[in-house]
């Protein structure tokens, strides 16, 4: 049996019923004699209480066997990847970038596998984040080299290598621009006492 919501069926009743907008997103409703699963706030006539079954998410709705409404979009309910538009893909860039993306590949393959393309990424990027893919991922690199200078007692190439940095000699100068000295140099600063 699939999952149900934890809400009260007669509030998830009277809510669809009224189509009140302040339940879209929280619950599905699926209606046994068509196989179909609205938002509450669709449009079309409601089906009769009897033949509906509500659930907590759009998935819970499909596992049981209902089809999404082809009239009020269950897939663009508030809060899904659909609602919140451009901003989705702007944080998948980002997760990836932090875990690497840009380290091992450029800037086309990342756009690739987002499935749009470069200058849209750029866009992207710039319009959430304020930045360029390749400013976050030089920021993310330059934080891990921190995190390991910091934490670790690697020698400068392995912390180079582990933060995604192609050469000692970039690592070097990326670091020196962000922090004003080289990463010697910090982690010098790091063991004297205070």
């Amino acid at each position: 049996m699939a999952p149900t919501l934890t809400l009260d069926p007669r509030e998830c009743e009277r809510a669809r019923t009224q189509r009140d907008r302040r339940y879209d997103g929280l619950f599905f409703s699926g209606v046994r004699t068509t196989g179909i699963y609205c938002r509450p706030v669709c449009p079309v006539r409601p089906a009769k209480a009897r033949n509906v079954t509500f659930f907590a998410t759009a998935a819970a709705a499909e596992v049981a066997g209902y089809r999404p409404c082809l009239r009020c979009r269950p897939e663009a309910a508030p809060f899904s990847p659909a609602w919140l538009g451009s901003r989705t893909t702007a944080q998948k860039a980002m997760r990836l970038i932090r875990g690497g993306a840009l380290d091992r590949a450029g800037v086309n393959a990342l756009a690739a596998r987002l499935g749009i393309g470069p200058r849209h990424l750029d866009r992207l990027l710039r319009k959430h984040v304020g930045a360029s893919p390749s400013q976050v991922a030089r920021t993310a690199r330059v934080q891990r080299a921190k995190r390991l200078l910091d934490e670790t007692a690697l020698p400068m190439t392995e912390v180079a290598a582990r933060a995604g940095f192609a050469s000692l000699r970039r690592f070097n100068a990326v670091f020196a621009e962000i922090y004003g000295r080289t990463p010697s140099a910090l982690r010098r600063l790091r063991f004297k006492p205070v």
